[in-house]
């Protein structure tokens, strides 16, 4: 005896029966052309001249619609900030300070000398609040003021292993 049901006539089996079932239901998708699939999902009066949302936009506000939309606000936001430091900082104070990077927050601002810095650093919450008003979306939670790059007396050719001169003295 024969146990598979696809012998058997009379019998069906249950994935014919359901692929039956669902063609009965959604009707034969092949039977049908592309654009009448199309037409078909189409909602009658979507598209109806001077109706809503067909007025022409402008090109910053479709753009701005499609940064948000894909996220990019934050990264274009922290790349306007470090392409404007000038205007924001001052003419002058730029000319003694570089912004480096955005790290977790935190803005990175590398200065000519110490003075700058230390000058750069009293006027840190002004600077901070002018980023916060401008640049809500770069998300500058504090900035970092550095000097410039002082030399290493630990490396060189005229450094000496352990102490130095110091272990003579005990």
């Amino acid at each position: 005896m024969n146990e598979d049901n696809h012998d058997t006539p009379g019998t069906e089996s249950e994935p014919r029966l359901v692929y039956l079932r669902f063609r009965r239901v959604f009707g034969d998708g092949a039977s049908r052309s592309s654009d009448a699939r199309k037409r078909s999902r189409k909602k009658p009066g979507a598209s109806v001249p001077f109706s809503t949302g067909r007025d022409p936009q402008s090109l910053s506000s479709v753009v701005d619609a499609l940064t948000a939309q894909l996220g990019w606000n934050s990264p274009l936001a922290k790349s306007e900030l470090l392409a404007s430091w000038a205007e924001l900082a001052g003419a002058e104070t730029a000319e003694h300070s570089t912004p480096v990077g955005i790290e977790d927050g935190i803005l990175s601002v590398r200065c000519d000398s110490t003075a700058w810095a230390t000058q750069l650093r009293l006027m840190r919450s002004v600077v901070l609040g002018q980023i916060s008003t401008r640049y809500p979306d770069a998300g500058i939670t504090q900035v970092r003021f550095v000097g410039p790059n002082v030399p290493s007396w630990k490396r060189g050719p005229r450094s000496i292993p352990g102490r130095g001169p110091r272990d003579t003295y005990g």
